[in-house]
């Protein structure tokens, strides 16, 4: 159920790429001022995901998932009615990204972590994945209402998947595997089950958690190197590939068909990256990951040639790596604060991530509006992407105390758990 409805909020995340050209053809906004309400609700779906986590850990799943559809659905169908770049901000940019927000990867980490005792990294990666699910069932679909009926079709789709996913998640989630009778998958019987805190103030929970994770050198490390992969993904390609295709002459359905091409490897790497984490170091496995991202983003200037298969090369590339961090990320995160804290520890390093997010989507808008092209705005994110493979190698690494003794990490590392 939560793949599901993750798959259906994948699908909304993935609407601006293709409403970016019709909104400038039909009201006359530049890029950069469509660039900005997308950077907005990017940036809103970071920030509120520390305290959606609490919320889930207080109320439980299944409330938050029905709230944050609803304000969802409410604000996709309401766009269909704006006539200003205000309205934009306000209804795509700030409760559209408010409501995802509250369904953001933090909420697949903590049902992972409330469900199952094994197989963590595996069953994450599935979840993650569901991003990329959601844009291949979804994207080419939206982008052809968009070009045969217009963008408002598109968006009222968008809406009407919303609405039909409610009363399943009202009937069929549960917050726990106790109120069916089971015990989290894999747990020995003998071990005793740790209830979610369901007392607690979320929101000072939430503060509580920034503050723990402001002490720590590994907390910057991975909420830095996942502010870069942010910037490298959804704030860049999610947001402005299917535009720079367009301006490059390839029609909106064939673009969005290349992102749905994304999507189907992603699928593949995403799912593969959690069974990975599961057996192999997670910080080699990120040095791998943003490296070879780094690699694919400064090929991709050339990859627009006309007449050549570059773009297929680079789309299946970049596409098996594109949110392979995310397994690897939340088994450092589990290991460095515990698995009880690790959906509000987790959602601030997501912030971090839409924070580049944001900063991405609206930079890229604003260097294609000045430039004309969107050439600068790749070839920096690739150059960064290359610098965060080798940051990644630090996290997790043993400091030597004053008599030569190594010492364990700020964030609680042993030298077994990397």
């Amino acid at each position: 159920m939560t793949f599901a409805a993750l798959i259906v909020g994948a699908a909304v995340r993935s609407v601006p790429g293709i409403l970016i050209v019709p909104l400038e053809h039909e009201f006359g906004w530049t890029r950069a001022t469509i660039s900005f309400a997308v950077s907005i609700n990017l940036l809103l779906y970071g920030l509120i995901g520390p305290f959606a986590a609490g919320l889930i850990n207080r109320w439980g799943p299944r409330r938050i998932m029905l709230i944050a559809f609803t304000l969802v659905a409410a604000g996709v169908a309401l766009t269909t009615l704006m006539q200003t770049s205000t309205h934009l901000v306000l209804l795509w940019g700030i409760l559209v990204g408010c409501g995802t927000g509250m369904t953001a990867i933090v909420l697949g980490a903590t049902v992972v972590h409330r469900w199952f005792h094994t197989h963590r990294g595996l069953v994450v990666g599935v979840l993650t994945a569901s991003t990329a699910t959601g844009q291949l069932l979804f994207l080419p679909l939206l982008a052809h209402l968009v070009e045969q009926y217009g963008w408002r079709a598109a968006v009222l789709t968008a809406a009407g998947a919303l609405i039909a996913v409610l009363p399943l998640i009202f009937f069929v989630m549960r917050d726990d595997p106790a109120q069916v009778g089971l015990r989290p998958y894999g747990q020995p019987e003998d071990e005793p089950v740790v209830a979610a805190n369901k007392t607690g103030n979320p929101f000072r929970e939430a503060i509580v958690a920034l503050g723990v994770g402001m002490k720590s050198r590994d907390f910057w490390l991975l909420a830095g190197s996942f502010f870069i992969c942010g910037a490298s993904t959804n704030g860049l390609i999610g947001t402005h590939m299917v535009p720079a295709c367009m301006d490059h002459g390839m029609p909106e359905v064939k673009a969005a068909g290349l992102l749905a091409v994304m999507g189907i490897f992603d699928l593949i790497g995403t799912t593969a990256s959690g069974w990975l984490s599961d057996r192999f170091s997670n910080r080699w496995l990120l040095f791998t990951y943003y490296g070879l991202r780094g690699l694919s983003l400064l090929f991709l200037p050339d990859a627009f040639a006309p007449e050549t298969h570059r773009l297929s090369i680079f789309a299946v590339f970049y596409g098996l790596d594109w949110i392979a961090t995310v397994p690897p990320t939340v088994a450092l995160t589990a290991k460095a604060f515990g698995r009880e804290r690790v959906g509000v520890m987790f959602g601030w390093i997501v912030a971090a991530h839409q924070v580049g997010a944001g900063l991405a989507a609206w930079g890229a808008g604003w260097i294609r509006t000045v430039q004309g092209a969107y050439d600068h705005a790749f070839l920096l994110s690739g150059g960064l992407c290359v610098l965060t493979a080798a940051m990644v190698l630090l996290i997790g690494r043993q400091k030597t105390s004053g008599d030569g003794a190594p010492a364990t990490g700020a964030a609680g590392f042993s030298p077994a758990t990397e």
